[in-house]
């Protein structure tokens, strides 16, 4: 039987990405992987990470804010100073032969969100009462809010239900953490892959988390350029 899993923010870490792909034997063919965006940005290899992700035949990619500037920049060849400083420099020295149509592809057709079975998977967050087709492009992309109020009740060894949702699986907001961390429903899949931690991959039906090793140390002399944003 195929499996679903989920994945946090690769931030251009191909080592890390093949890590967890190896360490969950994952099945090209047969499972499904559900990307939670920003592939992009920070480590050296966004160009690799997209040419795997690619070879998955049953994959869904939901976009993050890191892909909106990075898309940007493939299809008008203007580069956002903010996004230059948050790795985006990153990202345009991978593609120095220049970008496949098929990565600005990826992008293009990405989803805001998906949904299986009542569990979310969307970057950022929502906005709990809002029916998610009338959900702010910026909330789904860039706020925090959500993850916080999880958090906080997280660290107070609370309980509670933020929202209709059976479970809902986000990037966008580190934790540094060894696996991914769970607070009331909400998934926080991103372990700090993008800078000094590491990249978290998990089904959803098992809670089985497959983990890379400390992505600095997968490119030893390479400085981490990427800062939570």
């Amino acid at each position: 039987m195929a499996n679903v899993y989920v994945i946090g923010d690769i931030h251009g870490a191909y080592r890390a990405l093949r890590q967890v792909l190896d360490r969950s034997s994952f099945n090209y063919e047969e499972d499904q992987l559900i990307c939670l965006g920003d592939v992009c940005d920070g480590w050296p290899q966004t160009r690799e990470c997209i040419d795997e992700l690619l070879k998955i035949k049953n994959l869904i990619y939901v976009l993050g804010n890191h892909d909106v500037w990075a898309v940007q920049w493939m299809k008008t060849g203007s580069a956002e100073n903010l996004w230059v400083k948050q790795g985006g420099a990153a990202t345009m020295e991978s593609y120095k032969e220049g970008v496949p149509p098929s990565h600005v592809n990826l992008f293009e057709k990405a989803s805001l969100y998906h949904v299986i079975d009542n569990k979310l998977f969307v970057h950022a967050g929502v906005t709990p009462g809002v029916e998610m087709a009338r959900q702010d492009l910026t909330t789904l992309l860039w706020d925090r809010t959500l993850v916080r109020k999880a958090w906080d009740l997280y660290l107070g060894e609370e309980s509670g239900k933020l929202t209709d949702f059976e479970e809902v699986f986000v990037g966008h907001t580190p934790v540094m953490s060894p696996k991914p961390v769970r607070a009331c429903e909400i998934w926080m899949m991103d372990t700090g892959a993008g800078w000094s931690g590491i990249l978290s991959m998990m089904n959803i039906e098992t809670k089985e988390a497959f983990s890379s090793d400390p992505v600095p140390s997968l490119y030893p002399g390479v400085p981490g350029r990427m800062r939570p944003h």
